[in-house]
């Protein structure tokens, strides 16, 4: 029995290792491309965080990659394509936060291996004609939340708001 855990131990090691030294060389191959202007953007995240936010008048989607890392994609200030927009994202051991309009639908079809993704927006009654994105792809041993709001900056305001100013 001791055997089978050291081997196991051993094996979960080199594995971790294999992966880190692929996501060293592949954060090397495959750049992020797009900007805050772009219509269609293929943003990566391997071994660094992601703090992308566009303003894009015509939004189609494209790609978001994570690898032992992730951040925000910001996508508030967009407005979506007329006939919608597609993001394909792909995370292993990575994630982050899908920033968007509380008007918008979200149609998500992510696949979680150990990990997940949730629409974690308050209910609200979108209309069905409203602008729809749909997110696809996989998350392995990491995930995706689609919200509205950052709560971080939300509780740093209303704490803001209840401090008496120093002049008074």
């Amino acid at each position: 029995m001791g055997r089978l855990i050291r081997w196991t131990i051993g094996g979960l090691i080199v594995t971790m290792g294999s992966l880190l030294a692929g996501a060293a060389v592949a954060k090397r191959r495959i750049p992020s491309v797009g900007n805050a202007e772009s219509n269609e953007v293929a943003l990566t995240a391997i071994l660094e965080p992601l703090e992308f936010e566009s303003h894009s008048t015509a939004f189609r989607g494209g790609s978001l990659l994570t690898w032992f890392g992730g951040g925000d994609l910001d996508l508030r200030g967009v407005r979506l394509d007329p006939a919608g927009a597609t993001l394909t994202v792909r995370t292993l051991f990575g994630g982050g936060r899908l920033l968007v309009p509380e008007s918008w639908n979200v149609d998500l079809r992510v696949v979680a291996i150990f990990g997940g993704s949730a629409d974690v927006r308050p209910a609200y009654d979108r209309a069905p004609d409203a602008p729809t994105l749909i997110v696809d792809g996989v998350a392995i041993f990491g995930g995706f939340a689609i919200m509205s709001s950052k709560p971080e900056i939300e509780a740093i305001e209303a704490i803001d708001a209840d401090t008496p100013d120093a002049d008074d």
